[in-house]
């Protein structure tokens, strides 16, 4: 089961990724110039969450992941497809999110335990998705991007779920003062808490798409076993 399809995937890179990476490419950037560009930005996002900046860190997340939408498509309109290239993609994507997370961590410390802790297991949980991918791959299954669209929670999908929550933690006013009189006040925390679900629902959606990435090569690998 997959949120985002491979026919979904294929409509927007005809639609959008390809015009706007070529409009990239008459810029002068290069698709490893995105890539870099992209874990600059998220580096820069990372400071603004540890100091609970969390509007501003939101909207950096978003802009970080349009270079990291269109590093790929440039690439492939244009034709620089690399090894090396497809490799500092994967690896700096897995900084830039690692980074992200860790500035979270930090920026929550003071404010709840458990949001560090939600954190943290987002973050692992969301390694576990990418090296699931890479590992299958490595071994000769799901070649292409064939693995991309098994899951629930795929990079763009814990992208969108980070962004909404870090949004809704700068936009979202606290209660007011008269619902503390008459219920349990979530004060000094308010709307953080909708930053923390969303961490704790990346959390949960990345560990199911392990499992389910998981169970995908079992198959095939039966289906291997089977054939011969």
């Amino acid at each position: 089961m997959a949120v985002i399809s491979s026919a979904f995937r294929s409509r927007v890179r005809a639609i959008i990724e390809q015009p706007v990476a070529l409009l990239f490419g008459r810029l002068g950037l290069t698709p490893n110039a995105l890539t870099v560009i992209g874990l600059g930005i998220a580096a820069v996002a990372t400071y603004f969450a540890s100091v609970q900046a969390w509007l501003i860190a939101g909207l950096l997340v978003a802009f970080g992941a349009v270079f990291d939408l269109f590093d790929g498509a440039l690439a492939r309109a244009t034709g620089r497809t690399s090894r090396f290239g497809a490799f500092l993609d994967s690896t700096l994507d897995r900084a830039g999110e690692a980074v992200v997370y860790i500035g979270l961590g930090v920026g929550l410390l003071t404010l709840s335990t458990f949001g560090t802790v939600a954190a943290v297991g987002a973050m692992a949980a969301a390694f576990l998705v990418s090296y699931t991918r890479a590992k299958s791959e490595s071994l000769g299954f799901s070649p292409g991007n064939g693995m991309a669209a098994v899951g629930l929670a795929p990079r763009e999908v814990r992208t969108t779920i980070l962004v909404v929550g870090l949004l809704a933690a700068g936009l979202v006013p606290p209660p007011h003062p008269i619902y503390c009189l008459i219920a349990p006040c979530p004060q000094p925390l308010g709307p953080v808490w909708l930053l923390i679900g969303a961490l704790g629902l990346i959390a949960i959606l990345a560990t199911i798409t392990t499992i389910q990435r998981i169970l995908f090569v079992y198959r095939q690998s039966k289906s291997q076993e089977d054939s011969h």
